[in-house]
């Protein structure tokens, strides 16, 4: 029963899921984590870095590590949680597969009419809003820990934050190498 929950869940983030992977990881947040209970928050989080560390585009990446994990919680074999894992995937790109199909001949005809660019500049603030929401979500207890639990950890999670914010704004360094940095520093800090 959980394959149907994940295909017809991650068919509907796909198919609502503009703005990219970042857009869809609040989706993907609210119906792995708050609404199925699938995943804890610190599971998400740990996928989160995982999708973007690995190569694809995050929103592909998160649904399949959140598949075959959704099938894995439940106690399942490897091999169910591979196939919860495609599940999960297949889901989530099919609405853009059959959508491109049906609407790219109809978008290159009329892309330049008002009426089309008037959609895209509703979406625009909506893609952004959804972006700082995937943002929002993650910055929890979880993540950064709390100054009463672990003042520690919480004081170096937000430097850690606020230097990969500033650089890579102002500063311009690569984010990998940020990621490679932010590593370094909680295995030096933390461990």
């Amino acid at each position: 029963m959980i394959f149907l929950y994940l295909f017809i869940t991650f068919f509907e983030i796909g198919l609502f899921g503009f703005g990219g992977g970042y857009g869809m990881l609040s989706l993907i947040q609210t119906e792995t984590v708050v609404h199925h209970h699938w995943l804890s928050s610190a599971e998400f989080t740990n996928i989160v870095a995982i999708s973007q560390m690995t190569p694809g585009p995050i929103g592909i990446n998160s649904a399949t590590y959140c598949g075959y994990t959704a099938v894995h919680n439940t106690g399942a074999g490897m091999m169910m949680s591979i196939l919860g894992s495609a599940t999960a995937t297949f889901a989530l790109v099919l609405p853009s597969f059959i959508l491109m199909i049906l609407i790219s001949k109809m978008f290159m005809k009329y892309m330049n009419t008002p009426t089309v660019q008037s959609v895209f500049t509703g979406l625009r603030p909506a893609v952004v809003g959804l972006l700082a929401a995937a943002t929002l979500l993650l910055c929890n207890e979880e993540n950064f820990s709390s100054p009463v639990t672990n003042p520690w950890q919480f004081y170096i999670s937000l430097a850690l934050f606020a230097a990969t914010f500033v650089g890579t704004m102002w500063l311009k360094i690569n984010p990998i190498r940020m990621i490679c940095y932010a590593a370094f520093a909680g295995l030096v800090l933390l461990y």
